[in-house]
């Protein structure tokens, strides 16, 4: 089954992706409260009439993992942290869709790529083990960590440079398949049609399940949260010279099994008079 978000009446609802169209399951925040195995319903609708929405509660929590894929630890000259994954939070406003125009932050100029493959999740974890952690990932899909490596480096701290509005696209679905094999697929990043990532999953230090006991032993993991599992190497900031997508670039993340996520960098958008 291949899951995707829409608006529907001021609401955001999941539904399934299928050759006919999108067939509606149920309000995005209703399907994820009961459980995640709510059955499709209603009349196939037409993708190209609908908005596209994150396919998950608009209170999701997003965890990422850096590091977490040994060539990029070793581009970026930070030795691999065996020990545990090193985790770190963006908030469900930077989430956005496939196909969607990101902003490049307001003195920025500029946005790194990081292609990633991400676990939904679909049932609640707590103090949970590895088999019982891997259980709970509902599906999978592609994530791009946009970065703004200004403000992510110029100080310990990554929050802000991670958080820029919309720059965590997902999509173009959440494949949620029992014969998905997360350990084997062919990530690939593109900018404007050339390849800069090209790895394999197998090359990441902690596996999802590790992962997500890790953050289940400090906090509850909820249905509809989303864990990026970490971009492999070939970011913009270890080349040489360094490079970064800029507004009209298209960035293209295509993992094997999910397909291709495609957004084009905008620059910011001003605020409404009404906000000022």
């Amino acid at each position: 089954m291949r899951l995707v978000g829409f608006m529907n009446n001021g609401r955001r609802w999941i539904g399934e992706l299928h050759p006919d169209g999108v067939r509606p399951i149920d309000d995005v925040e209703e399907y994820f409260r009961n459980g995640a195995d709510t059955a499709p319903r209603g009349e196939f609708l037409d993708p190209a009439t609908l908005e596209p929405a994150p396919p998950v509660p608009a209170t999701a929590k997003v965890f990422c993992v850096g590091l977490n894929y040994r060539a990029h630890a070793e581009e970026v000259k930070v030795s691999p942290v065996d020990a545990v994954p090193t985790v770190f939070g963006r908030w469900a406003s930077t989430l956005s869709c496939d196909g969607a125009d990101v902003p490049v932050p307001p003195g920025e100029g500029e946005l790194d790529w990081e292609g990633e493959l991400a676990a939904i999740i679909g049932r609640p974890l707590l103090g949970a083990g590895e088999d019982e952690s891997l259980a709970a990932v509902l599906g999978w899909t592609c994530f791009n960590d946009l970065s703004a490596r200004r403000l992510q480096t110029r100080t310990p701290q990554w929050t802000l440079g991670k958080n820029g509005d919309l720059t965590a696209p997902m999509g173009p679905a959440i494949v949620a398949d029992a014969g998905f094999d997360h350990r084997a697929q062919r990530l690939v990043t593109r900018v404007n049609g050339k390849v800069v990532q090209d790895a394999d999953t197998a090359d990441m230090i902690f596996s999802p399940g590790q992962v997500l006991a890790h953050i289940s032993q400090a906090l509850t993991v909820q249905p509809g949260d989303v864990v990026a599992l970490g971009t492999p190497s070939g970011v913009g900031a270890s080349m040489t010279p360094p490079r970064a997508a800029r507004p009209g670039d298209v960035v293209e993340v295509e993992i094997s099994g999910i397909g291709t996520l495609r957004n084009r960098l905008t620059p910011a958008r001003p605020l409404p008079d009404r906000h000022r």
